[in-house]
């Protein structure tokens, strides 16, 4: 019997580290760049945004460079991601208008310009944010 407990014991700690690697981290912030679709005229840029900050934001957002492949900046916008529920993956789109999706090789997220929500200090985007991209373009802060 003792035997039976220490096993069973040995194997409910093993599986903690991989229990808490599923587990949302809580104060994060996660901004996926999912996509760069060409559209007539523009570059649809579709991100991924996770809240896991502990409470909804009703207004996020980013101000991201774009840089072309000749490393020079493209263009500098303010993306409005509105409102993010607390702990929901949202998919939002924009078309950026004059870029060419295939000249992109960088996009910067630099800064937050608004951060807003019950309960949420105004820092907490930018200092919770965790960036990623399977696009193959630079993605980060």
């Amino acid at each position: 019997m003792i035997r039976l407990s220490i096993a069973l014991l040995a194997s409910v700690l093993l599986a903690l580290p991989a229990l808490a690697e599923d587990a949302p981290a809580k104060g994060e912030l996660l901004l996926d760049l999912n996509a760069l679709q060409p559209v007539s005229g523009a570059c649809r840029v579709t991100f991924l945004a996770t809240n896991n900050l502990g409470a909804a934001l009703d207004k996020s957002t980013f101000e991201l460079a774009i840089f072309g492949k000749d490393g020079a900046i493209a263009r500098v916008v303010a993306l409005d991601f509105k409102g993010l529920t607390a702990g929901k993956t949202k998919v939002v789109q924009f078309d950026l208008k004059d870029i060419d999706c295939t000249n992109v090789s960088r996009v910067l997220v630099n800064d937050v310009t608004a951060c807003a929500g019950t309960g949420i200090e105004a820092t907490a985007c930018l200092a919770g944010l965790k960036t990623s991209t399977g696009t193959g373009i630079n993605f980060g802060i």
